[in-house]
């Protein structure tokens, strides 16, 4: 498959990750989501775990086939996801439950660093960090206009922090 082909389905699932978590996070609170609560419950965790594992993978592509070279802020916002990505999956298969405080730590940082770069792609003007090897102004992925790895990755880390919104929502509408 091309570097252009996995570029569009990787922007296309950012787009839908974000948009399906935000609206699992807004639809928990109707009163007929019964159902849609308990499979939060139930599932969030593995949603989760696709958010990030999906993001890992899609990150270890770009370097490791497509041979793009990671600046600064891509190795910072790996050092977000890929301890994400392997909490979530041991968790998962030990069928524990990863407490919150870890997950959202690591995706708020992660969004952070997402978004500073995102923006130092579209100002490269502006005086930047990353001067050695790759600058991270360079867009290696330019999809519908505006979406770049740095774009892909906060949409990875938003959705990891809407998933986990909406099963503390679906915690705390069945408790009560």
């Amino acid at each position: 498959m091309s570097e252009n082909a996995v570029s569009f389905i990787l922007s296309v699932a950012a787009l839908c990750a974000v948009g399906g978590s935000l609206a699992l996070a807004l639809g928990v609170a109707s009163p007929g989501a019964i159902q849609l609560r308990d499979f939060l419950e139930r599932r969030g965790q593995v949603l989760t775990l696709a958010v990030a594992g999906t993001a890992m993978l899609g990150s270890l592509y770009y370097s490791e086939v497509a041979h793009f070279i990671p600046c600064e802020f891509c190795w910072y916002q790996r050092i977000a996801m890929y301890p994400l990505a392997v909490l979530l999956l041991v968790a998962t298969v030990t069928r524990q439950q990863l407490h919150p405080r870890y997950v959202v730590t690591m995706a708020a940082i992660g969004i952070m660093l997402s978004m500073y770069h995102y923006q130092l792609e579209l100002f490269p003007e502006q005086a930047s960090k990353c001067t050695a090897g790759v600058p991270c102004s360079v867009r290696y992925v330019e999809e519908f206009g505006f979406i770049s790895i740095a774009f892909m990755a906060g949409c990875g880390f938003l959705s990891i922090l809407l998933l986990h919104l909406a099963m503390y929502r679906a915690r705390h509408y069945s408790e009560a």
